[in-house]
C-alpha cells in the first residue's frame, strides 16, 4: 500500500547529548545507538507528542581487554567492566555473560525523551529536555524502554520496560498533560513484556494486552491452529495498577506460515467495529528476525475475540528510508509499531525503525475496513 506520509521524523542526529540526563556524569565519551520505539499521543494544543527511546552508549566501550556498560546506581551512573574473553559480543545490543547462564549486559542505556510534533505529525515542534525521564529506581539499573501511551478518561497512562538485574518489568506512568509525568511504580513483574493499555474502558473496568515471556512452552497438539511460542495476553484492572490476566487466550502464533511470534505493538484503540490493534510479528532469520507490523480488530466487549484481521503485513521494514543513516545502522529488517493516534480519515501511526530512527506512517481507515 502507498502511504500518503511515510518518512524518519527524528533519529539520532538529532538528539542533543549535552541536554541528555547522562551528560557530565559518564566517565567516557558517549553517542545515541538509536532513537527509536516512541510512544505516540496527542497533546490538548492538539499537537503529537512522542516519547523517544535514546539509547546512549559509549564511543569506545572497550578498554584494557575489558568491555564496559553503563549502569544506573542510586543517581551515580557507573561503568561496569566484563573481561572479553568471558563474553559474547555478536549482538551488538547486549553483551552475554558465559559464566552467568546467559545473563546479559546492555550496550547502551535507555532513557525517555518527549518530542512535540506538529499536528500532523509531519514536522518536529519542540525537544523536552527538560521533561526526559532517567532511571530513578533499582528496578530501572539498566535503563527504560519502549514507552506506550493511551489516554483514558482524560488521564495519561504510558506503560515501559524497565531493566535490571532485578527483573525486566512494566512499570506504569500516569500524566494530566502527557509532558509532566508520575512514576507509579511496577504493574506487570518478570520479563512481561510489550503492556498496552486500551484507550478505554470495557465495563468500567481498564484492559491491557500483555506478552509473558518465559524459557518453556508447551506444545499445541497435532494439528492445532496455533503453535507454542510468545504470544499477546489480556488483563484487566480496576484501577490501571492492578492487574488480573484474563481466562481466554489473545493472539496467537499460528501453526503454519509468519509470524512465527508475536508481541503488543500500539495501545488499542476504539472504532465503530471494536478495538483495533496493531502489534509486531516476527520471521525467524539468522539474526533477531524481520519484523513486521499486523492489525486486528477486537470485539468491542470480548476482546480476546477477532472481528476481523488483516491478511498481509500493513507495514514493512523501509531500508530506504533509513538509508542516509546507512553509516549509523547496526540492524536490519525491523519496523516495531509503538503509537497511534486518530487523524480524521486516517491514523497517524509510530513506529521505530531498524532499532534506529523514529518513522511516522499516514495509514488511512479504509486500510482496515474503517472508510
Amino acid at each position: 500500500m502507498d502511504f500518503a506520509f511515510d518518512s524518519i521524523i527524528f533519529d539520532p542526529r538529532d538528539v542533543d547529548l549535552a541536554r541528555s540526563p547522562l551528560a557530565g556524569k559518564v566517565d567516557g565519551e558517549t553517542f545515541v545507538l538509536g532513537a527509536f520505539n516512541p510512544g505516540l499521543t496527542r497533546l490538548a494544543n492538539g499537537n503529537l507528542l512522542m516519547v523517544v527511546r535514546v539509547a546512549e552508549a559509549l564511543r569506545e566501550p572497550v578498554s584494557d581487554s575489558r568491555i564496559r556498560s553503563i549502569r544506573w546506581d542510586g543517581g551515580v551512573y557507573r561503568l561496569d567492566a566484563w573481561p572479553l574473553d568471558a563474553v559474547d559480543r555478536r549482538d551488538p545490543r547486549v553483551i552475554r555473560v558465559r559464566d552467568q547462564a546467559g545473563a546479559l549486559a546492555l550496550t547502551s542505556l535507555s532513557w525517555l525523551l518527549p518530542v512535540e510534533l506538529d499536528a500532523a505529525g509531519r514536522r518536529v515542534e519542540a525537544v523536552h529536555y527538560d521533561r526526559a525521564i532517567a532511571p530513578a529506581a533499582s528496578y530501572q539499573s539498566h535503563g527504560i524502554e519502549d514507552a506506550r501511551i493511551s489516554r483514558v478518561g482524560g488521564r495519561y497512562l504510558m506503560t515501559a520496560c524497565s531493566v535490571s538485574a532485578e527483573r525486566q518489568c512494566t512499570v506504569l506512568y500516569t500524566s494530566a498533560d502527557a509532558l509532566s509525568w508520575r512514576l507509579e511504580g511496577i504493574v506487570l513483574d518478570h520479563q512481561n513484556k510489550d503492556m498496552l493499555i486500551f484507550e478505554g474502558l470495557i465495563d468500567g473496568r481498564y484492559w491491557a494486552e500483555t506478552r509473558p515471556l518465559g524459557d518453556a512452552w508447551f506444545a499445541y497438539p497435532p494439528g492445532s491452529d496455533w503453535r507454542a511460542g510468545p504470544a499477546i495476553q489480556l488483563a484487566s484492572s480496576p484501577d490501571a495498577l492492578h492487574w488480573k490476566p484474563c481466562d481466554h487466550p489473545g493472539l496467537r502464533p499460528p501453526a503454519t506460515g509468519i509470524p512465527a511470534r508475536l508481541g503488543g505493538g500500539a495501545p488499542p484503540i476504539s472504532t465503530r467495529d471494536g478495538w483495533l490493534t496493531l502489534w509486531h510479528g516476527v520471521e525467524p532469520d539468522d539474526g533477531i528476525g524481520i519484523y513486521r507490523t499486523y492489525w486486528t480488530i477486537l470485539d468491542p466487549e470480548r476482546p480476546w475475540r477477532i472481528v476481523r484481521a488483516g491478511d498481509r503485513p500493513l507495514l514493512q521494514p523501509a531500508p530506504m528510508l533509513t538509508a542516509p543513516l546507512e553509516s549509523m545502522a547496526y540492524l536490519g529488517g525491523v519496523v516495531f509499531t509503538t503509537g497511534i493516534v486518530d487523524a480524521g480519515d486516517h491514523y497517524v501511526v509510530a513506529s521505530g525503525e531498524a532499532d534506529l530512527a523514529c518513522r511516522i506512517t499516514h495509514i488511512p481507515k479504509r486500510a482496515f475496513g474503517l472508510n
